[in-house]
C-alpha cells in the first residue's frame, strides 16, 4: 500500500469539508458528455464527481440519454444540447450557476456537440463573466480541438484549462508519433502545457501532471486500470475537485492520484483482469478514507 508521507503530502491537497454546510458548499459541476449511445460515459464521469465530494453535477447531454442519466444517476440535473429552451442564453445561464466545467467524454463528433463545445469554452472563458470557470477537456473534446473544429479562447487567468489526453489523442493534438509521445512523455506534456497555457495530465503508466514550470510524476495506478471508462471516470474527479474550489493544479494532481490509488484498490480486491471502469468508482470512496486517516 502506499507510503505513509505520500499520502500525508496529497491529503494536505484535499479541499476542506464543514460541519456547517449544504450541497451549494461544494460546488456545481457543469459536465458535458455523452451522445446517443454514449450515456454510460456522461453517467462514469457523473457518478465519480459525486464521490469526490461534488456538491451538485449538472450534466448537459444528448435528449436520448436524459431517461438512462435519470434512472442511474437520480442525483444529477439533467439538460439535454438541444432542446429547444437551451439556447446560448440557456448555455450561459446553467455555466452561471456552476464554479466549474467538465467536458469532452462521449461527447461524440457531431455538429451539435462542436457547437455545445465552442459555446461552452466561449462562455466558461468569457472575462464578462462574474468569474470564468475553471475547466477540465477529455476524450471527444480534445479530438475535436485536434480537428480544428474547437478553439481554446485566450483568457487572461492562464493555466485555468486543464486537458487530460492519453497518448493516442496527444499525437493528435500535437502530430508526434504514439512512439514519440511515450520515449519522452515528460518533455511532450511540458511543451503542450507552456504553448497553450493549459495544465496537461498526459495519461501513462505513470502519468504526468504540468503546468510547464511545475511537474508531477504520478506514483499510483496499475494495469487493472487499462479498461473502458477510466478515463472517463478521472474526468469527473478533477472536475468535481474544481467544482470545490481546488486550484487547477492541485486538482489535476489529486484527481490522478486518488484514481490511481482507488484503481490499486479495485485491483487488490477483484484481480487486473476484472477490474472495470464502475470498480474505481466503487472504490474512491475507500481512497479518500485512506488519504483522510494518513
Amino acid at each position: 500500500m502506499r507510503k505513509d508521507l505520500e499520502l500525508k503530502e496529497y491529503r494536505n491537497l484535499l479541499p476542506l469539508r464543514k460541519e456547517r454546510s449544504n450541497k451549494g458548499t461544494y460546488g456545481t459541476l457543469l459536465l458535458a458528455a455523452g451522445s446517443e449511445g454514449m450515456a454510460g460515459a456522461a453517467q462514469l464521469s457523473a457518478m465519480a464527481a459525486y464521490r469526490m465530494g461534488t456538491g451538485i453535477v449538472m450534466v448537459l447531454s444528448d435528449e436520448s440519454n436524459r431517461l438512462i442519466l435519470q434512472s442511474t444517476v437520480p442525483e444529477a440535473i439533467f439538460k439535454a444540447y438541444h432542446h429547444p429552451v437551451l439556447t446560448d442564453q440557456g448555455i450561459r445561464a446553467a455555466a452561471e450557476k456552476a464554479a466549474a466545467l467538465a467536458m469532452g467524454p462521449g461527447i461524440g463528433m457531431t455538429r451539435v456537440s462542436e457547437e455545445a463545445a465552442q459555446k461552452l469554452l466561449q462562455i466558461v472563458c468569457d472575462q464578462e463573466m462574474q468569474r470564468p470557470l475553471p475547466a477540465v477537456m477529455d476524450a471527444d473534446a480534445l479530438n475535436l480541438l485536434a480537428a480544428g473544429r474547437i478553439s481554446l479562447p485566450e483568457r487572461e487567468d492562464k493555466n485555468r484549462m486543464i486537458i487530460t489526453p492519453h497518448p493516442g489523442e496527444m499525437a493528435r493534438l500535437t502530430g508526434l508519433s504514439v512512439s514519440g509521445i511515450l520515449n519522452d512523455p515528460v518533455g511532450v506534456a511540458e511543451t503542450v502545457a507552456r504553448s497553450h497555457h493549459v495544465i496537461c495530465v498526459l495519461k501513462d503508466h505513470r502519468s504526468v501532471v504540468t503546468d510547464g514550470s511545475h511537474t508531477f510524476l504520478n506514483p499510483t495506478g496499475c494495469d487493472g486500470m487499462a479498461t473502458a471508462g477510466s478515463g472517463d471516470v478521472l474526468t469527473g474527479m478533477i472536475g468535481g475537485l474544481l467544482a470545490q474550489g481546488c486550484d487547477p493544479l492541485c486538482a489535476a494532481r489529486l484527481g490522478v492520484f486518488v484514481h490511481g490509488l482507488a484503481g490499486e484498490l479495485a485491483q487488490e480486491r477483484l484481480g487486473a483482469r476484472s477490474v472495470m471502469a464502475r470498480d474505481i468508482i466503487a472504490h474512491i470512496a475507500d481512497a479518500l478514507k485512506l488519504l483522510e486517516g494518513a
